[in-house]
């Protein structure tokens, strides 16, 4: 999962051109800043995708420009620095950064840690993006934006979670709901309708259904769920 765009703020042109050429390859425009003054004199210095920068550059005070860029963005920021020890991995961690790694270092460790970082960021977004219920269209819009059709039962279920306002829905009033009784025959009955959901959500779009089973009580929707 590589970020849209990246700033690589580092004075060692031979890692720079490694590293932009192997971001570029995976389809990411790099802009290399020799120091810090570079970036921020830039016209969209906080506009980057991802950030990857070396203690030692010159210029401000590098801390200070994780700071800022730590309150002007939700990009990730990776610090890959010949300036080891403890004190500078606190401080880069402390200021802001999401990784710090130590060079010398191989364009394979850097593309990792952005992917991985980036990954992380995208998930952490998602997750305050609710899921939609659209009743009258008859789907399940999930965070990323993919929309799927549901069945006639899916569409109560779906509706039982959305009166539940994210507390727990008995098994019997799920039952109730779908026109059945809860007898033992019904209750693997419903367990496999709640199974086919979750796989039909899952198979369209590859995102989990936070739907999860309580013992003894029903289920429960654990996620904010929009009824639109």
């Amino acid at each position: 999962m590589p970020p849209k765009s990246l700033a690589l703020i580092d004075d060692d042109a031979d890692f720079a051109r490694v590293i932009g050429e192997a971001m570029e390859q995976r389809g990411v425009p790099v802009r290399t800043f020799a120091d810090t003054h570079a970036l921020l004199a830039s016209e969209h210095a906080f506009d980057f995708g991802f950030y990857v920068l070396d203690l030692m550059v010159q210029g401000s005070d590098v801390y200070d420009l994780i700071r800022q860029l730590r309150r002007r963005t939700a990009a990730g920021i990776v610090v890959a620095t010949r300036q080891s020890g403890a004190d500078a991995f606190c401080a880069a961690l402390g200021a802001g950064a999401d990784m710090f790694l130590a060079k010398p270092i191989g364009s394979d460790q850097v593309l990792q840690a952005v992917e991985a970082v980036n990954r992380r960021a995208a998930g952490s977004v998602l997750a305050s993006i609710p899921w939609q219920f659209d009743r009258r269209a008859g789907r399940l819009v999930t965070p990323s934006g993919l929309a799927v059709e549901l069945s006639a039962s899916d569409l109560v279920v779906m509706d039982c979670f959305i009166e539940a306002h994210g507390a727990s829905v008995t098994r019997a009033d799920l039952c109730r709901r779908l026109g059945r009784e809860l007898t033992i025959r019904n209750y693997n009955w419903l367990h496999a309708t709640i199974y086919r959901l979750r796989r039909r959500i899952e198979r369209a779009t590859n995102e989990v259904l936070p739907v999860q089973s309580q013992s003894r009580v029903g289920y429960v929707f654990r996620a904010e769920l929009a009824d639109v």
